[in-house]
């Protein structure tokens, strides 16, 4: 369980790292270079290795002519109400099978788990639900949807004002500090990172299953 804790902590924190630009509640942009856009809603994202999961027929054996069941997580898409103090962010996807055996009918339940991280590293929550898919007799192919939602404390994914202030004072040609990046002070990162959260979701995976699609 070490080795998956830490290889989850890493690729959570790429994920993080990885987020797309957000539109927010602070922009920066004062004319000398700088562009920054912040935002209390949690980026929503699935974690390398955790978005496709893989079934055998048999324990132990990994190899394809043993495949059973594939499936995907696709479509993520969320929505995030953050008009009161709980902002809510939810997460709604899409998940596509295949299986290699068609006879006879045949349902699948998939676990998956929601992961709230602050600052890329510190799990704030987790939970953990269930996609059921239904394959018909002689059918290839089932999908399902499900969901996941999480709140913040508008609170802790705010700037205190004192960083806010240095990230957004205006700065004018012949000041000292004109061409300095207020986002590379390690105060003014540290802070953006403690309001920095992201809802991550992927198959709860067991070991094997883990290993095999950061390997294969």
């Amino acid at each position: 369980m070490k080795s998956r804790t830490r290889l989850f902590s890493v690729i959570a924190l790429a994920a993080a790292l990885a987020g797309c630009g957000r539109e927010g509640e602070l922009v920066v942009d004062q004319g000398v270079g700088i562009t920054a856009v912040l935002d209390s809603c949690p980026a929503v994202g699935i974690p390398d290795y955790t978005g496709d999961v893989t079934l055998f027929r048999s324990a132990g054996n990994v190899s394809a002519a043993n495949l059973d069941v594939v499936a995907s997580i696709t479509n993520l898409r969320h929505t995030c109400d953050d008009s009161s103090d709980r902002i809510y962010t939810n997460a709604t996807f899409d998940v596509l099978a295949r299986r290699l055996d068609t006879r006879g009918s045949r349902t699948v339940t998939l676990p998956y788990y929601a992961t709230v991280m602050r600052g890329g590293t510190a799990v704030v929550s987790k939970r953990l639900g269930s996609v059921t898919l239904n394959f018909a007799d002689g059918q290839e192919r089932a999908q399902a949807s499900a969901q996941a939602g999480a709140f913040v404390d508008r609170a802790e994914a705010s700037l205190p004002a004192d960083i806010r202030e240095r990230i957004t004072r205006r700065r004018r040609a012949g000041d000292p500090d004109a061409a300095l990046d207020p986002l590379a002070d390690p105060q003014v990162r540290a802070a953006i990172q403690r309001t920095s959260f992201d809802l991550l979701v992927g198959f709860q995976l067991t070991e094997d299953q883990l290993a095999y699609n950061a390997t294969r």
